[in-house]
């Protein structure tokens, strides 16, 4: 049977399945601050973090809310980041759990945010506020970056927050992010850096006429398929140390053309390439059009057009950051975790710029799928893990 949410008025926040719960509860979905950032907010502003929550406006995209707290004045700064902002649910009907519910059944809490990634912000959340009530005097720092803008454009979010904080005089030394970095169980992966993303978009002129007079058109998909092909003969790359081939996919193809005895006149293609640390989005795009240009020639008439992207490609060498990490996973999972690049993006491209980044989280088979959720032992573990990272991070600064 469903467990039904606890008093959530009265939760202990050091208990991450109750401020998981009360989180999913709050239906912010992208733009939508729905609460969450506002509950989070009333607890660190409650254990004597200091607590700002600047709204960030740009043309043709909503207001996003987010949230920078801090407790602590001196290095090493310890950053805690992540989103509150979830995607939409879908066909509501389709879930059998209300979407923003936080019940328990069977192990597991479900909801729209429970996975990605309001479980493991809860997770983190209450590991560093057991820690400092524990060592009220320990050396540096602790920070949060909390946006509502990961799930949507991410123009209002996470890119301007870390502005704003750089502005104001503040300065991190290393940073984790909440995301659901692992497939099957909690020991599995660690993310050290994520691939970039380019999208192109390209056009083959031809000439519309009859198909039973070719000689009188001049038919684009004949060189749309010679440009797919150059695009996709030689690799991109093998691979580095860290990170897969770089991988170009086509993603659609199209003419328009709803007659069987008409040649179109235009062909279009979108792809995406998902790029290691071999390229920049400049120097990838370079290559992208010397393949096009070499397979022209003067006979395949085309345009191509590369969409604005703020992903780039970045790693965070492992060194003692990154193994303090794998440790802590380690001692709490009996198993250390692989080391990996693969995935999406995140807001880690971001936040590389400021400081050292990782990522771990809960395991995230279910994000962004109707009845998304998470299993409660894997916050429990979370929740420890952080604590134990936070431990190791800070002894370590106060023996330096």
């Amino acid at each position: 049977m469903d467990t039904q949410p606890r008093d959530l008025l009265a939760f202990d926040p050091l208990d991450p399945v109750a401020l998981t719960q009360a989180l999913v509860r709050c239906p912010s979905v992208t733009p939508a601050e729905g609460g969450a950032l506002g509950l989070i907010a009333e607890l660190l502003a409650a254990e004597g973090f200091t607590v700002e929550r600047p709204v960030f406006s740009a043309a043709g995209t909503p207001d996003v809310e987010n949230l920078y707290a801090r407790i602590g004045r001196e290095g090493p700064v310890f950053v805690i980041a992540g989103h509150t902002d979830v995607v939409p649910v879908g066909d509501a009907g389709a879930w059998t759990r209300a979407p923003f519910g936080g019940t328990i059944s069977d192990g597991m809490l479900h909801g729209r945010g429970a996975c990605d990634m309001k479980g493991g912000l809860a997770a983190m959340i209450a590991a560093a506020l057991r820690f400092r009530r524990e060592n009220p005097d320990a050396p540096g720092s602790i920070a949060f970056l909390i946006t509502g803008d990961e799930e949507g454009p991410a123009v209002n979010g996470t890119v301007k927050l870390l502005e704003w904080a750089h502005a104001r005089g503040e300065r991190f030394d290393h940073c984790l992010l909440g995301e659901p970095t692992n497939p099957a169980t909690m020991s599995d992966m660690i993310k050290i850096g994520r691939r970039g993303s380019l999208t192109g978009r390209l056009t083959v002129h031809g000439k519309q006429g009859h198909v039973g007079y070719p000689h009188l058109a001049e038919n684009p998909i004949r060189g749309m398929v010679r440009l797919l092909a150059a695009l996709e003969a030689t690799a991109l790359d093998k691979g580095t140390a860290h990170f897969d081939p770089s991988n170009l996919e086509v993603t659609t193809l199209d003419v328009g053309n709803p007659a069987t005895n008409v040649v179109p006149a235009q062909a279009r293609a979108v792809f995406n390439i998902r790029f290691n640390d071999v390229w920049t989005p400049e120097t990838l795009a370079a290559e992208i059009e010397r393949r096009l240009r070499e397979a022209a020639g003067n006979s395949v008439r085309y345009e191509i057009v590369f969409e604005p992207t703020n992903a780039v490609a970045f790693l965070t060498e492992p060194g003692p950051f990154v193994a303090m990490v794998a440790d802590a996973v380690e001692a709490e999972t009996g198993r250390r975790p692989a080391l990996s690049t693969t995935g999406g993006t995140s807001d880690a491209r971001f936040i590389k710029s400021y400081c050292p980044v990782v990522e771990y989280g809960v395991v995230g088979q279910t994000m962004h799928q109707v009845d998304e959720r998470v299993a409660v032992a894997d916050l429990l573990t979370l929740e420890a893990i952080t604590h134990r990272l936070l431990t190791s991070y800070f002894a370590a600064a106060g023996a330096d």
